[in-house]
């Protein structure tokens, strides 16, 4: 990865952040949280959600598309809000940047390698980030006795989407889904997909209190926050009056996604523009 260009980044330009959909804001709510004073650029691919079901080639040239979009925006850093994208495409996206740029993945991982207590680790994700085998293949690169399981959970994403959080519908999947992880007496479980926190009490209530739950999304903002203060790069100040601290684009839908963002992030959004990614 290359140095940043001081002259052109400043510690006020924003943050990119992009998912295949909603559930990137959990991590936008999570970063507004941990480091208040950045100012932030959203990109939810909601023309092309789900990622977790697409090839590898497919998420890397969508990934590609939407720094292109953000790029623009003279962005310090970005952030791959995605599992899937963070599994799929973010070594070639690193390779060819020369801002920093960090995935979902890495922190999510490293957490649950350092609070298991029996070494077995579950990771529920799209079936992209299952198949990717990108959390065993960190976790165990950090600590070799521990034991990963995944389970694909494809129906998740479209019940958040869908505004399902807390619906029998969803109880009653999350229960076959989390099952086997239940009998086979894990301790410790990654919601290895920005949207499934919004589903945490559920996977919570069903897996028990002897279950630890991680959320990248969480580590992922203290990440950043300390990645930031590293480079000193952190905004030192608010935004000032006036000026547009959050902004959020989207590939199609924008009421709808207008919508769902207010029922996660208190803040009172009140637009999000559609832009046409495939010309970029």
């Amino acid at each position: 990865m290359g140095e940043i260009n001081i002259e052109l980044m400043q510690k006020d330009s924003p943050i990119g952040i992009f998912d295949s959909g909603v559930g990137g804001l959990t991590v936008v709510r999570e970063i507004m949280r941990q480091i208040p004073n950045e100012k932030i650029i959203y990109f939810g691919d909601t023309a092309r959600v789900p990622y977790g079901s697409k090839s590898q080639e497919t998420v890397t040239r969508y990934s590609e598309q939407i720094v292109r979009f953000l790029r623009q925006f003279n962005v310090k850093t970005i952030v791959v809000a995605c599992n899937t994208a963070s599994a799929y495409a973010l070594d070639t996206l690193e390779e060819a940047s020369d801002i920093p740029i960090i995935g979902v993945v890495k922190p999510g991982a490293r957490v649950a390698a350092d609070v298991t207590r029996n070494g077995r680790i579950g990771v529920i994700a799209t079936e992209a980030t299952i198949g990717s085998r990108m959390y065993s293949k960190y976790i165990q690169s950090i600590s070799s006795n521990v034991t990963i399981y995944g389970k694909a959970c494809p129906l998740f994403v479209p019940l958040v989407e869908e505004g399902l959080l807390e619906d029998p519908v969803t109880d009653e999947i999350a229960r076959r889904y989390l099952a086997e992880l239940i009998d086979i007496d894990i301790d410790t479980l990654i919601l290895g997909c920005t949207h499934y926190p919004l589903i945490r009490s559920t996977v919570g209530r069903i897996m028990g209190d002897r279950v630890t739950l991680v959320n990248p999304a969480y580590e992922t903002a203290l990440e950043l926050k300390q990645l930031l203060a590293g480079r000193n790069m952190l905004n030192d100040a608010p935004p000032k009056l006036g000026s547009e601290q959050y902004r959020f684009f989207v590939s199609d839908k924008a009421e709808k996604f207008v919508r769902f963002a207010n029922s996660i992030i208190k803040y009172g959004i009140l637009s999000a523009k559609a832009v046409n990614i495939e010309e970029y």
